[in-house]
């Protein structure tokens, strides 16, 4: 058993149960489970750690909304989603941790006002749920959502603007959402093992923390079937603005 002390043990089981909530509920919010278990345990372990959690969350929500993906969604980001991956994989070699966590938070703000911008520039024109992005478009999120996520696991936030976008709803974009990371997280257990991020005492916390993940994922679930549409999405930006705001934050 990890030596940890009480108050350490305290953050990896909230960080736990928030991604749960994320999973099922609130899009985004995995950025702050990041945080907490990067305070608990040292850099590497923490994101190896948080990576087998967070499959076990992208298994729940799977369960939970797998009927409601946009597979024609997917299926577009993915040469995009493999070239930002790769990119991640050399810059997490290259270069140091704050840097890294600067460059995501700048990138998550100026995804934020890009799609705000865009929301409020389409506000007068027909909702077209799901309807087909420019490739471009897709292009750009879907690049900055595997480089994001192989550097950090902070590509949630990214991949909400992306969905918010498509302006999906709420269930739409949670299942869309549980098929991306579900198939994205997967892919970088090979590169997390080579990376040496996964460890023995790693395994032994995912093993501790697996049921209040568990009971997160069903608390939001629980929320997600009552949350009205607008509210939801103002959630979804106030949580990427957070998570991008601490990862502007010196450590």
């Amino acid at each position: 058993m990890p030596e940890l002390s009480v108050a350490g043990w305290s953050l990896l089981a909230l960080g736990a149960v928030v991604i749960g909530l994320s999973k099922a509920a609130l899009p985004g919010a995995g950025t702050i489970a990041v945080a907490l278990f990067a305070a608990a345990l040292p850099a590497k372990q923490s994101t190896g750690t948080i990576l087998l959690l967070l499959i076990v969350g992208d298994l729940f929500a799977l369960w939970a909304y797998r009927r409601h993906a946009d597979l024609r969604a997917l299926v577009r980001l993915i040469p995009a989603v493999v070239v930002g991956m790769l990119l991640g994989v050399v810059f997490l070699a290259a270069a140091p941790d704050a840097l890294v966590r600067r460059v995501i938070g700048v990138i998550l703000l100026v995804v934020i006002a890009a799609t705000l911008w865009r929301r409020r520039a389409a506000s007068g024109s027909p909702v077209d749920a799901g309807a087909r992005p420019h490739p471009a478009v897709a292009a750009v999120y879907g690049s900055l959502g595997g480089f994001t996520t192989m550097v950090a696991n902070a590509a949630g936030p990214i991949m909400s603007m992306y969905f918010l976008a498509l302006r999906f709803p709420v269930q739409a974009f949670l299942g869309t959402a549980a098929w991306f990371f579900a198939i994205v997280n997967v892919s970088k257990i090979p590169f997390s093992v080579g990376l040496g991020l996964i460890t023995p005492s790693g395994l032994v916390i995912v093993a501790v923390l697996v049921p209040l993940v568990v009971v997160g994922a069903f608390a939001g679930r629980a929320i997600a079937t009552r949350i009205p549409q607008r509210l939801f999405e103002r959630l979804v930006v106030v949580i990427t603005v957070i998570g991008a705001l601490y990862l502007l934050l010196p450590v």
